[in-house]
């Protein structure tokens, strides 16, 4: 077996001190470029591999950052897993990714156990009813929210619309000639679902049409419990010739229960994309956001936050966008296709929904978020 290659080893190459070729892989930026390019030179030829356990008691803290998400099995949180990965990556910094499956009780535990590893940071999709328990830490380790505001403690976060989607998907419907509208989505303890349900009702108020219970459905933590609330909607006396599914889920859950049925002139808007959703005829209209964005907005926050430990706290709002595809466009039943049909029975000029969320140029996460101040978010 070859002996390990040691730092005294580059040095002598290099024809340096084993005291500068620390401080090159270390990256102290009082090195000269010369002397750095000679030294990671030598290191490259000799294949040279730091001993980071060595070097993180030095420092105080781990070359990892840890990443806490609710699902790796939930496509977004798999697609954003892997943008933050990339990011850090190309920093010479390893991601320790756990996730908290739907056990809100078990954030706080994994966060811990991360802190006691000593990353460097965290990337965090807040569950718990609390985040108090992370006063006092953030000026050893920072930590980013992602998805999510937190609670009971200010943190630097980054975050989509979700009101603003609500009012745009529910819009959307409304301006397709709906007037009863469904609303599907999860538990209520979870602030998104509180926000899209409130941008639905905001729309809904917009044009003075009442809040009716009866076209509500929460609750649903599964594609299965989304199925069966769908049902019950869809079942009633006077069931929603629109719905709008508050997130994939709930959407895995309606669109084949509507399909399997023959109900394919229920028209749908779902928040989030999801496999084939494109592919179904109608193609399912959504509400989309990039989770890569969204990672590498949470990932370049945290690395301009290990530069400045006292800089105040930042929300990052990255755009989402409204996608019709077919089954949000269609009309409800009757003569006329519903109030604000076209008399030719055409599909009428692009709503204000559509026009209102038209994609934004594809940039990097800097570039495509919006930065708010953490007290106006709506």
């Amino acid at each position: 077996m070859p002996a390990r290659v040691t730092l005294r080893d580059v040095a002598r190459v290099a024809a340096v001190s084993a005291k500068t070729v620390s401080r090159v892989v270390n990256q102290d930026e009082h090195v000269t470029p010369s002397t750095r390019a000679r030294v990671q030179r030598a290191i490259a030829d000799l294949g040279f591999q730091p001993n980071l356990v060595a070097r993180s008691l030095r420092v105080g803290r781990a070359d990892v950052i840890g990443l806490v998400v609710e699902s790796l099995a939930d496509p977004f949180f798999a697609r954003l897993t892997s943008a933050v990965e990339q990011e850090a990556h190309e920093r010479g910094l390893a991601v320790m990714v756990s996730s908290v499956g739907h056990v809100p009780e078990r954030e706080s535990v994994i966060v811990q156990s991360l802190l006691v590893r000593q990353v460097a940071g965290l990337i965090v999709t807040p569950m718990s009813q609390s985040h108090a328990y992370l006063a006092g830490t953030q000026q050893r380790t920072p930590v980013v929210f992602v998805d999510r505001l937190p609670e009971d403690i200010t943190s630097d976060a980054v975050l989509v619309d979700d009101l603003a989607a609500g009012e745009a998907a529910t819009r959307h419907l409304l301006d397709h000639g709906h007037r009863r509208i469904g609303f599907l989505g999860s538990e209520l303890r979870n602030p998104t679902t509180r926000l899209r349900l409130a941008g639905y009702r905001r729309a809904l108020a917009e044009r003075g049409i009442p809040d009716d219970g009866s076209l509500v459905a929460v609750g649903a933590g599964s594609a299965q419990q989304a199925r069966e609330a769908a049902e019950k909607l869809l079942s009633g006396p006077r069931p929603p010739t629109a719905i709008f599914s508050s997130n994939m889920r709930c959407s895995l859950g309606l669109v084949p229960l509507l399909h399997g049925s023959g109900r394919t002139d229920v028209a749908v808007v779902s928040f989030d994309d999801f496999p084939m959703a494109d592919s179904l005829e109608p193609a399912v209209t959504v509400i989309d956001h990039d989770p890569e964005l969204i990672g590498r907005a949470a990932a370049d926050r945290l690395f301009r936050r290990l530069e400045d430990l006292d800089a105040p706290a930042e929300t990052v709002v990255v755009p989402v966008r409204l996608v019709p595809r077919g089954s949000g466009e269609l009309r409800p039943p009757g003569p006329s296709g519903g109030r604000d049909s076209g008399a030719d029975g055409r599909r009428p000029p692009a709503s204000p929904a559509e026009r209102d969320m038209r994609p934004a140029p594809r940039q990097e996460a800097a570039d495509g978020a919006r930065r708010s101040g953490r007290g106006r978010r709506p």
